[in-house]
């Protein structure tokens, strides 16, 4: 080997072990950025007639793509679990368990209880009283359950807008991102750092919408949603929304007052089964909007359809006439089986009985329809109608299932109901939960391990030394030489 190729094979040695010291320098600075994937410096042999040392042929960015696929789709699912539990947790809470104070049960029995104490005392004008507002507030609590659950349905709606927008803004900028490794490999740069950044933004994609990624040519990804829809490929589609604000019972997607999905002014389905963006925190929030509401509110209208019918009869109160409302209204109105539809939100004490729009609290004793206060010791519609609210009956609406049901029966079905649904929900949670970190571990396992990359260091500064001596010794041999 001549001193010049000597001298040549050591300097590319030190541009190597320099440029493999700021690759580790960067793998510790990095090792808690999210996004960040290790990386190495390849090299190869420069061998040659006329060449010698080492060629330095790129940053390499090391990463498992299994790994990575396998956890966005389970970030997509625990956002999507975690989402529905909260729903179902609230809505729960909001009618509550027969073990807690305030619950629908628990105002029921409060109900049924004055009933039985207004009973054994008729004369007694502070029972009926009682009787009255343990009615209204049995009432409230159905009326404020169904409140809740259109709240969370139009926070729901505003959820939907605020992804969609979200996704439309990050599909862009994949889509640039892409442009930008594209330009950067047709100019032999390093685009580790880019890839990084598009990592981070289809992690975010991931979580709203799970998807596959597939590659393209000159560096470049392109998006579909597991469940088929082209999110990017060359352009980013455009995902369209209109926002409602404010959620009512009486609106739903399909009688088209509520908004679905457009791709590429395409519309799609959102259907938690079949919908093409189903999954991930943006097919929550149209379960939740769209089927997890209505169900509950169905359940809701058919609990308070069955309250109101039981006290309807005219063989439960004599004073009535057919088709004049019972003790229980729909908003002062005797009911319409056509109009059962968010009957929840519009139940009502009848303002006869209720003292706070001046009824007169007598008329639980003596009948609605009574001109005058009876028999003060007379408890007979007192008792037909507790009897009325314990009596086995099977419901007009609803999904309960085949039997019969007392008032309490209906409603303790209700809250199991949630209980289950809530319940079945916190398990499904829980494993998606354990996957995600499970995944989560393995990927970090593949990542920057600092002990490594320290040791790798070590050897470098010493490969460095090295290439630094044999510069020193062709020096001092130059020297020698040009001294003879």
């Amino acid at each position: 080997m001549t001193l010049s190729s000597a001298l040549n094979a050591a300097m590319t040695g030190l541009r190597s072990a320099s440029r493999s010291s700021e690759v580790i320098s960067s793998n510790i600075s990095n090792a808690s950025t999210p996004g960040y994937a290790r990386r190495t410096l390849e090299i190869t042999s420069n061998s040659g007639a006329m060449q010698s040392g080492v060629r330095i042929n790129g940053v390499v960015r090391h990463g498992d793509a299994q790994i990575l696929a396998d956890r966005r789709l389970a970030s997509a699912e625990f956002g999507y679990r975690s989402d529905t539990t909260r729903f179902l947790t609230s809505i729960e809470d909001a009618i509550g368990t027969p073990d807690q104070a305030g619950s629908l049960s628990a105002r029921l029995s409060d109900f049924d209880n004055s009933l039985i104490l207004a009973s054994s005392r008729p004369d007694a004008a502070e029972r009926l009283d009682g009787t009255a507002l343990a009615a209204r507030d049995l009432v409230e609590a159905i009326n404020a359950a169904s409140d809740d659950l259109q709240d969370a349905r139009s926070q729901a709606d505003r959820n939907i807008a605020a992804q969609v927008n979200r996704l439309n803004d990050t599909l862009a900028s994949v889509q640039e991102v892409n442009s930008q490794i594209t330009a950067a490999l047709s100019r032999n740069n390093d685009t580790a750092a880019l890839q990084d950044q598009r990592q981070v933004l289809i992690d975010e994609i991931s979580e709203i919408v799970p998807v596959r990624v597939v590659p393209r040519d000159f560096g470049a990804v392109a998006l579909f949603s597991t469940g088929g829809a082209i999110l990017l490929d060359g352009s980013a589609a455009s995902v369209e929304f209109e926002p409602s604000n404010v959620v009512t019972p009486y609106m739903s997607l399909e009688n088209g007052t509520l908004s679905g999905l457009t791709i590429a002014g395409f519309s799609v389905s959102t259907s938690s089964e079949t919908g093409r963006l189903r999954g991930g925190t943006l097919g929550a929030q149209f379960e939740i909007r769209d089927e997890l509401g209505p169900e509950i509110q169905t359940q809701l209208d058919a609990l308070a359809r069955d309250l109101i019918e039981r006290f309807e009869d005219p063989a439960v109160d004599p004073t009535l006439t057919p088709g004049q409302p019972g003790l229980f209204t729909d908003q002062g109105a005797a009911f319409d089986p056509l109009a059962e539809e968010g009957l929840a939100s519009r139940i009502s004490l009848n303002a006869l009985v209720d003292p706070a729009q001046t009824g007169e609290t007598w008329r639980i004793r003596d009948g609605l329809g009574a001109a005058a206060p009876g028999d003060i010791g007379n408890s007979v519609i007192i008792n037909a109608l507790s009897d009325a609210l314990s009596n086995a009956r099977a419901p007009a609406s609803g999904d309960f299932g085949v039997g019969t049901f007392s008032a309490l029966d209906l409603t303790s079905a209700l809250s199991s109901q949630l209980g289950t649904d809530r319940l079945r929900s916190d398990q499904q949670l829980s494993f998606a939960s354990t996957q995600l970190n499970e995944l989560t571990q393995l990927e970090l396992a593949d990542g920057v391990d600092t002990d490594v990359e320290i040791q790798r260091l070590m050897l470098v500064e010493q490969a460095y030394a090295a290439n630094a001596r044999v510069i020193q010794t062709v020096d001092d041999m130059l020297d020698t030489l040009m001294r003879l």
